[in-house]
């Protein structure tokens, strides 16, 4: 394989959202793992604590979560009992955020076919989430429920760090909130203990490159639009 620079890695970096069925040995996930522990944290805390998941463990939880998520579409009463830790996103959605939103969701559903109103299909789609998107390797990180704000700073640096570095070796991944509903399920099925709080979950593995969903790439605000000079 061709060695990319760091910059390619950054920018090659998307969300992934089909793998093929190649596995990742135990050693490049240690590999990524170890060099994304470089991440700068404060005071030296590194507040990261990853699980990976695969094989039948990944398959049964899976089964478990996608159960749970139709249950909901078939009573949205059920959703009262998954509910995430912390909130990931605004109770109240505003410009220019939501307008991103927006164009990142009729985006991906657009270029997959799935028009406005077709519940079943936006239901099949986000459904792959708790699929792992077909990876072989689902990780999962939690962190300290005593631990402040800044840590989850710290942790978006160490995430980062996996991404980039998975790139380099020829690995894509996906970084997943999704999950985070279905704490309920997924932290016991790892084995976290009760200060744990589920972080986020990441796929990871090869991109199946003939994957229609694999062509969308989503823009970006250029740095002269979100950048202020002061002199």
């Amino acid at each position: 394989m061709k060695a990319i620079t760091p910059a390619e890695a950054i920018t090659s970096r998307m969300s992934v959202r089909a793998f093929t069925k190649e596995g990742v040995s135990k050693d490049i996930i240690l590999k990524l793992l170890n060099i994304s522990a470089r991440a700068p944290s404060g005071t030296n805390t590194q507040p990261w604590k990853a699980y990976v998941i695969e094989g039948t463990a990944l398959k049964d939880l899976c089964a478990k979560v996608c159960a749970a998520y139709d249950s909901i579409a078939a009573n949205p009463e059920l959703a009262k009992e998954y509910q995430p830790a912390y909130e990931y996103y605004p109770a109240k959605w505003f410009s220019p955020y939501i307008d991103r939103r927006r164009e990142n969701g009729w985006g991906l559903y657009g270029l997959l076919g799935i028009t406005k109103g077709d519940k079943d299909k936006m239901h099949a789609q986000h459904r792959k989430n708790f699929e792992a998107f077909g990876a072989p390797v689902c990780l999962f990180f939690t962190i300290d429920k005593e631990l402040g704000r800044g840590s989850m700073l710290d942790y978006g640096m160490f995430l980062q760090n996996i991404m980039v570095a998975a790139r380099g070796e020829g690995l894509d991944t996906c970084p997943q909130a999704a999950w985070n509903d279905y704490a309920k399920i997924i932290l016991p099925a790892i084995g976290a203990k009760e200060n744990e709080m589920l972080v986020c979950g990441m796929a990871l593995g090869y991109a199946d490159k003939n994957a229609l969903v694999n062509t969308f790439h989503t823009p970006r605000v250029a740095a002269e639009e979100f950048t202020t000079w002061v002199k």
